[in-house]
């Protein structure tokens, strides 16, 4: 079993900067990938990035990249969802989630994820 706990997020100005944090704690983890998903009101989930734990690359989806980074730290067992230059429309409940083996965009496919944090954007 995975147990995925996220914390950071908030209110912030249109503009400003966030970091999430995803800890991770039980079956880990070089051969899992980690995903950051967010879902606003009324829409389905979204798919953000994607982390290789082993090897650390990243795939962003294209609403976010330039502005969002996800790294890990192995020592800490934590993913991390830097987010800059926020919008409005990044307003949502961001979660991480885990999956082994296979790099997805499909949350479907995620086996395990965390309970999600807020994250509000103010114009």
């Amino acid at each position: 079993q995975v147990q995925l706990v996220e914390s950071g997020g908030g209110l912030v100005q249109a503009g400003g900067s966030l970091r999430l944090s995803c800890a991770a704690s039980g079956r880990i983890f070089s051969r899992y990938f980690m995903g950051w998903f967010r879902q606003a009101p009324g829409k389905e989930r979204e798919f953000v990035g994607v982390i290789n734990w082993n090897d650390g690359n990243t795939y962003y989806s294209d609403s976010v990249k330039g502005r969002f980074t996800i790294s890990r730290d192995g020592a800490k067992n934590t993913v991390y969802l830097q987010m800059n230059s926020l919008k409005p429309e990044d307003t949502a409940v961001y979660s991480c989630a885990a999956r082994f083996l296979i790099y997805s965009t499909d949350p479907a496919s995620y086996n395990y994820w965390g309970q999600g944090t807020q994250v509000t954007v103010s114009s």
